[in-house]
Protein backbone atom coordinates (compact mmCIF):
# COMPACT_ATOMS: atom_id res chain seq x y z
CA UNK A 1 0.00 0.00 0.00
CA UNK A 2 1.36 3.43 -0.68
CA UNK A 3 0.16 6.91 -1.82
CA UNK A 4 -1.78 5.66 -4.88
CA UNK A 5 -4.38 4.10 -3.48
CA UNK A 6 -6.29 6.55 -1.19
CA UNK A 7 -10.08 7.09 -0.99
CA UNK A 8 -11.67 10.76 -0.38
CA UNK A 9 -14.15 9.87 1.78
CA UNK A 10 -15.51 13.89 1.30
CA UNK A 11 -15.85 15.86 -1.67
CA UNK A 12 -18.31 18.20 -3.39
CA UNK A 13 -18.14 17.09 -6.68
CA UNK A 14 -21.68 18.57 -7.59
CA UNK A 15 -20.55 22.10 -6.37
CA UNK A 16 -21.20 24.88 -9.05
CA UNK A 17 -17.13 25.28 -8.61
CA UNK A 18 -16.54 22.18 -10.85
CA UNK A 19 -19.35 22.36 -13.14
CA UNK A 20 -16.81 23.53 -16.08
CA UNK A 21 -14.32 21.33 -16.02
CA UNK A 22 -15.52 18.33 -13.78
CA UNK A 23 -14.40 15.60 -15.68
CA UNK A 24 -10.57 16.92 -15.36
CA UNK A 25 -10.97 17.31 -11.47
CA UNK A 26 -12.03 13.16 -11.22
CA UNK A 27 -8.77 12.31 -13.81
CA UNK A 28 -6.63 14.37 -12.06
CA UNK A 29 -7.59 13.10 -8.81
CA UNK A 30 -7.07 9.49 -10.48
CA UNK A 31 -3.87 10.55 -11.33
CA UNK A 32 -2.38 11.75 -8.37
CA UNK A 33 -3.69 8.04 -6.65
CA UNK A 34 -6.88 9.24 -5.68
CA UNK A 35 -8.62 5.80 -7.15
CA UNK A 36 -12.07 6.03 -5.20
CA UNK A 37 -13.98 9.06 -3.90
CA UNK A 38 -17.25 9.91 -2.39
CA UNK A 39 -19.84 12.74 -3.34
CA UNK A 40 -21.13 14.31 -0.40
CA UNK A 41 -25.14 14.75 -0.78
CA UNK A 42 -25.75 18.14 0.97
CA UNK A 43 -29.19 18.65 -0.02
CA UNK A 44 -31.75 16.86 -2.03
CA UNK A 45 -31.16 18.28 -5.47
CA UNK A 46 -27.14 17.80 -4.80
CA UNK A 47 -27.67 14.28 -3.59
CA UNK A 48 -29.63 13.66 -6.79
CA UNK A 49 -27.51 14.95 -8.68
CA UNK A 50 -24.35 12.84 -6.51
CA UNK A 51 -26.32 9.69 -7.27
CA UNK A 52 -26.88 10.30 -10.99
CA UNK A 53 -22.69 11.31 -11.12
CA UNK A 54 -21.92 8.24 -9.39
CA UNK A 55 -23.47 6.24 -12.47
CA UNK A 56 -21.26 7.93 -15.27
CA UNK A 57 -18.01 7.08 -12.79
CA UNK A 58 -19.24 3.24 -11.52
CA UNK A 59 -16.78 1.55 -8.90
CA UNK A 60 -14.84 5.33 -9.00
CA UNK A 61 -16.93 7.20 -7.38
CA UNK A 62 -19.79 6.64 -4.35
CA UNK A 63 -22.33 9.11 -2.67
CA UNK A 64 -24.10 10.10 0.19
CA UNK A 65 -27.86 10.92 0.17
CA UNK A 66 -28.86 13.76 3.22
CA UNK A 67 -29.54 17.42 4.36
CA UNK A 68 -26.98 19.36 5.38
CA UNK A 69 -27.97 21.65 8.83
CA UNK A 70 -28.06 24.71 6.74
CA UNK A 71 -30.74 23.69 4.66
CA UNK A 72 -32.47 22.03 7.45
CA UNK A 73 -35.38 24.37 7.42
CA UNK A 74 -36.38 22.59 4.09
CA UNK A 75 -37.12 19.21 5.46
CA UNK A 76 -40.16 17.86 5.05
CA UNK A 77 -42.07 13.93 4.47
CA UNK A 78 -41.31 14.63 0.68
CA UNK A 79 -37.78 15.21 0.94
CA UNK A 80 -37.33 12.31 4.14
CA UNK A 81 -39.51 10.04 1.02
CA UNK A 82 -37.00 10.91 -2.14
CA UNK A 83 -33.55 10.61 0.30
CA UNK A 84 -34.78 6.92 1.53
CA UNK A 85 -35.60 6.33 -2.18
CA UNK A 86 -32.20 7.76 -2.98
CA UNK A 87 -30.28 5.70 -0.18
CA UNK A 88 -31.69 2.45 -2.40
CA UNK A 89 -29.47 3.17 -5.31
CA UNK A 90 -26.14 0.81 -5.08
CA UNK A 91 -24.01 3.59 -5.08
CA UNK A 92 -25.30 5.54 -2.42
CA UNK A 93 -23.08 4.40 1.38
CA UNK A 94 -24.50 6.47 3.89
CA UNK A 95 -27.39 9.22 5.12
CA UNK A 96 -25.88 12.25 5.46
CA UNK A 97 -23.97 14.63 5.21
CA UNK A 98 -26.35 15.75 8.22
CA UNK A 99 -25.89 17.13 11.72
CA UNK A 100 -25.82 20.65 13.65
CA UNK A 101 -24.32 23.73 12.90
CA UNK A 102 -24.93 26.58 15.20
CA UNK A 103 -21.88 29.01 13.46
CA UNK A 104 -23.76 30.14 11.32
CA UNK A 105 -27.99 29.42 11.82
CA UNK A 106 -28.82 29.09 8.34
CA UNK A 107 -31.94 27.28 9.99
CA UNK A 108 -33.04 27.51 13.17
CA UNK A 109 -31.29 25.04 15.82
CA UNK A 110 -34.50 23.43 16.45
CA UNK A 111 -34.93 22.72 13.14
CA UNK A 112 -31.78 21.63 12.59
CA UNK A 113 -32.70 19.36 15.69
CA UNK A 114 -35.72 17.96 14.01
CA UNK A 115 -34.02 17.51 10.67
CA UNK A 116 -30.74 15.46 12.77
CA UNK A 117 -33.19 13.06 14.06
CA UNK A 118 -35.05 12.38 11.41
CA UNK A 119 -32.37 12.10 8.87
CA UNK A 120 -30.88 9.23 12.18
CA UNK A 121 -34.38 7.18 12.31
CA UNK A 122 -33.92 7.01 8.32
CA UNK A 123 -30.57 5.75 8.25
CA UNK A 124 -31.09 2.98 11.32
CA UNK A 125 -34.15 2.11 9.38
CA UNK A 126 -32.45 1.36 6.31
CA UNK A 127 -29.02 0.29 7.79
CA UNK A 128 -26.31 2.46 6.16
CA UNK A 129 -24.05 4.77 7.82
CA UNK A 130 -23.93 8.15 8.71
CA UNK A 131 -21.59 10.99 7.47
CA UNK A 132 -22.34 13.42 10.33
CA UNK A 133 -21.67 17.28 10.64
CA UNK A 134 -21.33 19.32 13.72
CA UNK A 135 -19.95 23.01 13.84
CA UNK A 136 -20.69 24.98 17.66
CA UNK A 137 -23.03 22.71 18.61
CA UNK A 138 -21.18 19.85 20.28
CA UNK A 139 -23.29 19.33 23.58
CA UNK A 140 -26.71 19.56 21.69
CA UNK A 141 -24.95 17.24 19.12
CA UNK A 142 -23.65 14.40 21.14
CA UNK A 143 -27.13 14.19 23.05
CA UNK A 144 -28.79 12.89 19.98
CA UNK A 145 -26.08 10.63 18.77
CA UNK A 146 -26.29 9.55 22.34
CA UNK A 147 -29.97 8.54 21.89
CA UNK A 148 -29.10 6.63 18.52
CA UNK A 149 -25.62 5.48 18.53
CA UNK A 150 -27.23 1.79 19.33
CA UNK A 151 -29.68 1.93 16.70
CA UNK A 152 -27.06 2.79 13.66
CA UNK A 153 -24.54 0.51 12.00
CA UNK A 154 -21.66 3.57 11.91
CA UNK A 155 -20.67 7.13 11.67
CA UNK A 156 -18.25 9.41 10.80
CA UNK A 157 -17.42 13.03 11.93
CA UNK A 158 -16.83 14.17 8.67
CA UNK A 159 -14.62 17.28 8.62
CA UNK A 160 -13.78 17.49 12.12
CA UNK A 161 -11.89 20.36 13.55
CA UNK A 162 -12.62 20.05 17.24
CA UNK A 163 -10.75 19.56 20.49
CA UNK A 164 -8.78 16.31 22.38
CA UNK A 165 -12.06 16.39 24.45
CA UNK A 166 -14.68 16.56 21.42
CA UNK A 167 -12.64 13.96 19.95
CA UNK A 168 -13.13 11.86 22.86
CA UNK A 169 -16.46 12.38 22.95
CA UNK A 170 -16.65 10.87 19.42
CA UNK A 171 -14.52 8.26 20.04
CA UNK A 172 -16.38 7.13 23.32
CA UNK A 173 -19.70 7.21 20.96
CA UNK A 174 -17.69 4.82 18.33
CA UNK A 175 -17.32 7.00 15.79
CA UNK A 176 -14.78 7.54 13.01
CA UNK A 177 -13.24 10.87 12.26
CA UNK A 178 -12.92 12.35 9.26
CA UNK A 179 -10.10 14.66 8.80
CA UNK A 180 -9.17 17.21 6.10
CA UNK A 181 -7.05 20.21 5.09
CA UNK A 182 -7.66 22.14 8.24
CA UNK A 183 -4.92 19.96 10.04
CA UNK A 184 -2.48 22.19 7.69
CA UNK A 185 -3.68 25.50 8.86
CA UNK A 186 -1.16 26.74 11.38
CA UNK A 187 -3.83 29.67 12.04
CA UNK A 188 -6.53 27.62 13.23
CA UNK A 189 -5.65 24.03 13.07
CA UNK A 190 -3.95 23.70 16.42
CA UNK A 191 -6.35 22.36 18.28
CA UNK A 192 -7.41 19.49 15.54
CA UNK A 193 -3.06 18.88 15.33
CA UNK A 194 -3.06 18.12 19.16
CA UNK A 195 -6.39 16.20 18.60
CA UNK A 196 -5.16 14.02 15.93
CA UNK A 197 -2.05 13.20 18.01
CA UNK A 198 -4.69 11.01 20.48
CA UNK A 199 -6.77 9.68 18.20
CA UNK A 200 -6.03 5.95 16.83
CA UNK A 201 -4.80 5.72 13.54
CA UNK A 202 -7.52 3.03 13.15
CA UNK A 203 -10.14 5.52 13.69
CA UNK A 204 -9.52 7.87 11.24
CA UNK A 205 -10.33 8.78 7.84
CA UNK A 206 -9.21 11.56 4.97
CA UNK A 207 -10.95 13.95 2.70
CA UNK A 208 -10.65 16.80 1.15
CA UNK A 209 -14.12 18.34 1.42
CA UNK A 210 -13.35 20.09 -2.25
CA UNK A 211 -13.52 22.79 -3.05
CA UNK A 212 -13.33 23.89 0.23
CA UNK A 213 -10.53 23.81 2.74
CA UNK A 214 -7.65 23.97 0.39
CA UNK A 215 -4.19 23.65 2.63
CA UNK A 216 -2.75 26.72 3.27
CA UNK A 217 0.82 24.88 3.22
CA UNK A 218 0.94 23.55 -0.24
CA UNK A 219 3.86 23.56 -1.96
CA UNK A 220 3.95 25.97 -5.28
CA UNK A 221 4.29 22.74 -7.60
CA UNK A 222 0.76 21.55 -6.47
CA UNK A 223 -1.07 24.85 -5.61
CA UNK A 224 0.26 25.89 -9.15
CA UNK A 225 -2.03 22.96 -10.38
CA UNK A 226 -5.39 24.23 -8.90
CA UNK A 227 -7.66 27.22 -9.42
CA UNK A 228 -7.31 30.21 -7.08
CA UNK A 229 -8.82 29.05 -3.73
CA UNK A 230 -10.21 25.94 -5.29
CA UNK A 231 -9.11 22.61 -3.17
CA UNK A 232 -9.10 19.76 -5.62
CA UNK A 233 -8.95 15.69 -4.32
CA UNK A 234 -5.72 15.34 -6.28
CA UNK A 235 -4.54 17.05 -2.77
CA UNK A 236 -5.47 14.30 -0.71
CA UNK A 237 -2.00 12.43 -0.72
CA UNK A 238 -0.97 16.15 0.88
CA UNK A 239 -3.49 15.60 3.28
CA UNK A 240 -2.38 12.10 4.15
CA UNK A 241 1.78 13.07 4.71
CA UNK A 242 0.14 15.99 7.43
CA UNK A 243 -1.20 13.15 9.29
CA UNK A 244 1.62 11.17 9.23
CA UNK A 245 3.96 13.58 10.14
CA UNK A 246 1.59 14.73 13.07
CA UNK A 247 1.07 11.46 14.14
CA UNK A 248 4.89 10.64 13.56
CA UNK A 249 3.68 7.60 11.64
CA UNK A 250 5.25 6.04 8.44
CA UNK A 251 2.75 8.14 5.67
CA UNK A 252 2.67 4.17 3.84
CA UNK A 253 0.38 3.38 7.07
CA UNK A 254 -1.63 6.09 7.47
CA UNK A 255 -2.22 5.73 3.83
CA UNK A 256 -3.22 1.68 4.33
CA UNK A 257 -4.85 2.59 7.69
CA UNK A 258 -7.37 5.42 5.90
CA UNK A 259 -7.97 3.19 3.40
CA UNK A 260 -8.59 0.13 4.58
CA UNK A 261 -11.16 2.07 7.38
CA UNK A 262 -12.96 4.03 4.24
CA UNK A 263 -13.37 0.44 2.17
CA UNK A 264 -15.51 -1.44 5.55
CA UNK A 265 -17.20 1.83 6.28
CA UNK A 266 -18.53 2.70 2.61
CA UNK A 267 -18.76 -1.27 1.69
CA UNK A 268 -16.26 0.17 -0.77
CA UNK A 269 -14.83 -3.07 -2.96
CA UNK A 270 -11.00 -2.12 -4.40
Amino acid sequence: MDLNNLIDIGVNLTARAFEKDRVQVIERALSHGVTQMVVTGTDLAHSEAAAELCEQWQNTLFSTAGVHPHHASDWNDKIALRIYQLAEQPAVRAIGECGLDYNRNFSRPVEQRRCFEAQLELAADIGLPVFLHQRDAHSDFMAIISRWRDKLTAGVAHCFTGTRDEAAACLDMDLSIGITGWLCDERRGQSLQQAVEYIPLERLMIETDAPYLIPRDLAQDLSGALQPRRNEPMVLPHICTALARHKNIDMEEVAASTTRLARDFFAIEN
